[in-house]
């Protein structure tokens, strides 16, 4: 048995598949029909184009602040929530955006794309970094805020094929990765149950993409460990499930209906409560 001493568990180096996907993002983006822009998505009230400038404002503001450290005094204001500060700051771009064109926003994002990737590239992703929030309030290694990064772009694509009818979650690998990077939220998912030392829990994903993760309680931490078989508990899904309940696009109730559980359901459904995005 391996039990990873980090509460963000092994480490994910996301570069490969995050180049990967960034292509095929700006192939999709490129093929969309003047109406398809204008499908709303599930970011409601965006449409397609909006979602698409609210990537390219990431990239913009990845680039200033991560290669450039540039600080702009954006901050949450006098008993602002941080939800509600990234959600204001995302829509204050996404307005200001407006007036680009869908040619335009693919041209800037076919620009932005390779800088960003060959900032990750560079970095040295074992570094401490800020928080990545929904994982821990800790400084987090910067390898885990490139995979952030990666599943960002994946998931708002993943609207955007879902708003036009063009479904496509990508290669085996590439959802794999997605799946890894989503459940390093679990940990601190769970940080408030007051399990029986040595529990130990496991979600089984099938499919292409799919695999298998354990946690085992330690201490007052849930860490990630290697032997599933010990598992008490153990949530079987797919992975369409596994991914939309993680960023919302499903709710827990939801999700309960495609999750089949061995073991103790309260435990079950607290790790259904998983999310890993800010909200």
């Amino acid at each position: 048995m391996v039990m990873s001493e980090s509460p963000f568990g092994p480490k994910i180096d996301a570069r490969p598949v995050f180049e990967y996907d960034r292509a095929v993002l700006i192939n999709l983006l490129k093929n969309l029909r003047p109406d398809e822009w204008q499908q709303l998505t599930a970011c409601a009230p965006w449409l397609v184009r909006d979602v698409a400038a609210h990537l390219l404002g990431n990239d913009l503001s990845r680039l200033a602040r991560t290669r450039d450290g540039h600080i702009t005094g954006n901050a949450p204001r006098s008993g602002e929530p941080l939800p509600a500060f990234i959600h204001r700051f995302n829509q204050d771009w996404v307005s200001a955006a407006s007036r680009i064109s869908p040619a335009v926003l693919v041209d800037l994002l076919a620009t932005t794309s390779p800088q960003v990737l060959r900032m990750w590239r560079d970095l040295d992703l074992d570094a401490l970094g800020g928080p990545v929030s929904w994982a821990s309030p800790d400084p987090a290694p910067l390898w885990l805020d490139c995979a952030r990064d990666f599943t960002e772009f994946w998931v708002h694509q993943q609207q955007i094929r879902d708003a036009t009818g063009r479904p496509h979650t990508g290669c085996p690998s590439v959802v794999h990765t997605v799946l890894d990077v989503f459940l390093r939220a679990m940990p601190h998912t769970l940080v408030h149950r007051e399990d029986a030392e040595g529990t130990v829990l496991t979600v089984e994903v099938g499919g292409p993409g799919g695999g298998t993760w354990s946690w085992r309680r330690s201490g007052h931490c849930w860490r990630w460990t290697s032997d599933g078989s010990a598992a008490t508990t153990t949530l079987r899904t797919d992975p369409d499930t596994l991914w939309r309940l993680c960023v919302r696009g499903i709710e827990p109730d939801h999700g309960a209906q495609r999750v089949t559980v061995h073991g103790n359901t309260e435990l079950a459904h607290a790790a259904l409560q998983i999310v890993s995005i800010i909200r």
